[in-house]
Order: C-alpha cells, then structure tokens, then sequence
C-alpha cells in the first residue's frame, strides 16, 4: 500500500458503506487520469466490497488496488478489453446470475468513454440486469472544465466529442473538414505516437482556437491555448511535448456578428416584450452572446427613459 493511503480505506467505509450495494450489479467504476488521489470514496468501498472486478488490464489494476490497499486474489480479477469484450461479456453475465456483484474499471478515467466497457453495458442492461455507475475523473470533462469555452458564442458551452480521429492520414482530413463545419466545441483524444500527425491536420482550422491538455492530472501537467495552426509548431518546441496522453479541445466557430442587425432586432423586441425575452431572442434570431444583447438592452432602456 502506498502510505499516503492508508486512511483512505477507512474513510471509504466511514463514507460510504451505509449506502445500498446491490448483488447481481455491474459497478461501473472510474478511476484516476493519473493522479492516484483523484478516486473517489464510494470507488474504493466498492472495488473493496466486488466479487470480481473486470478491467481493461488485469496487471494495471491489480497495481492500482494495490497502491491504495486493497488486496484481491487473481481469481478475482477478470480481463475485459476491446478484443474480448463480447466474449468476455458472457462470464460477467453469468456472475450477475449467481448475485455476484461485479465492478469494471478501464486503465484510466470513465470506462466507455474511448475505453472498453460500452459493449459489456450494454450486454448487461439487455438482460434487464443493474448497471450502476460510479463517476469520477474523465479526461473529457477534465479539459472542457478549464477551455473556458462557455460564453465565446451562442452555444453556451455546447460540445461533440469525438474521440480519437481515424489513423489513416486521408480518413483524418476527411474527419478534420467535418470539425471545420462544426460550429460548437470539439472534444478529441490522441495518443503520443499520432499527435504529430493530427497537429498537421488541424493546421487547416486557421485561427480557430484549440485548448491543448497534455498529461493531464500528471507531474508534467501542460495546459494551453493557441490558435490551431500553431499546434505543430508548439509540439516541435519542446522535445518532451510529443510525449503523454493527449485531450484537445477545438474551441466553437466564431459566429459572424452583424452588430447594426442585432441592434434593430433588439430595439423591435424591446418595444413588445419584457427585456429578458426580447434578449433571449434576439440570441435565438442573430446568434449573438446573451451578455452582450442584454448589456445593450439596458443601455437602450436608459435612453428610451
């Protein structure tokens, strides 16, 4: 066990253990990015209290019980990955059967998420048996937490996530000229060995901000943002920088503004309407951010009075 845990465990049952835990359930269990701290209680109690924990790397997450103190026979742990997850799907099943209760943890971060699990769900939950999820760390949600991408345009923080691009260069173009008609933010992954290659192909977006989070949670921890033409050149900056996972967010298309259009659409809403749904609409019509209509409405409101 790795000391700085030892009270962890205790705090897990302190915590958590009052809850209900149901047999015959597939727990579906995150677990940390990187750093080891990010587990949560209820993970801990339950990857404790599973008859059989199904991962992605049975040796990864043998070292991960092991770090925090969890001592689990081999018998105990089942590999699940993406060459055997329907195959494997079957045994788990059969456990669920017999009222076992079964956790599943990926390598890292939400299972199903660009990870096994997805299709071992879903097997579940056609034999109308319980899947119960356990959140936790993500590396999706970890980078869109701090792209800061809420108030850039109408959207409001909308976002696609699209995983890993293909690794055949023509497919990755193909996919990259999609990304340039998607007006909301783009949430994508990438492995160290590609990313030199899918900063090429995003050097066709221009000026379109990117937000680029390498190793996250991690000692080495690198968060940016810069235009999405200058992606390959920040990688060659630094010899170290192709190296780590990467979560890249592709900030929303600028939405063309049209500020005199805007101002007869609001001033026309305004003279009907009670100001927070002329501005609300005014949005919906023109595209334009909600802050900045309502910031003019106001003014409007004061001359008019």
């Amino acid at each position: 066990m790795t000391p700085t845990y030892a009270s962890a465990l205790g705090a897990a049952f302190d915590a958590a253990a009052g809850q209900n835990y149901p047999s015959g359930a597939l727990y579906v269990v995150a677990t940390p990015i990187g750093n080891l701290a990010d587990i949560t209680l209820r993970a801990l109690h339950v990857l404790q209290l599973a008859d059989t924990i199904a991962c992605e790397d049975t040796r990864h997450t043998q070292a991960l019980l092991r770090a925090y103190g969890i001592d689990k026979p081999a018998a105990q742990l089942l590999a699940v990955h993406q060459h055997n997850e329907a195959e494997a799907a079957h045994s788990v099943l059969e456990r669920l059967r017999r009222g076992e209760r079964v956790a599943y943890a990926s390598d890292a971060g939400t299972p199903a998420i660009s990870d096994p699990g997805a299709r071992l769900v879903a097997a579940v939950r056609r034999e109308r048996l319980p899947v119960v999820p356990l959140p936790g760390a993500s590396s999706v949600t970890a980078a869109l937490s701090v792209a800061g991408i809420a108030d850039e345009n109408a959207q409001h923080g909308e976002f696609v996530f699209v995983g890993f691009l293909p690794a055949k260069s023509g497919e990755r173009a193909t996919a990259v000229e999609t990304l340039a008609r998607e007006a909301r933010a783009v949430v994508m992954l990438e492995a160290p060995h590609r990313i030199e290659a899918l900063a090429t192909a995003l050097a066709t977006l221009g000026d379109r901000p990117l937000t680029i989070g390498r190793e996250l949670t991690k000692q080495f921890e690198e968060i940016t943002t810069i235009a999405a033409h200058a992606f390959a050149d920040w990688l060659r900056s630094e010899a170290h920088r192709c190296r780590g996972e990467f979560v890249l967010v592709l900030h929303p298309a600028a939405v063309p503004s049209d500020a005199g259009s805007e101002q007869r659409v609001l001033k026309l809403l305004l003279a009907e309407l009670p100001l927070k749904t002329a501005v609300r609409l005014t949005a919906d019509i023109t595209g334009a951010s909600r802050n900045a209509l309502y910031d003019a409405a106001l003014e409007l409101k004061k001359i008019d009075s």
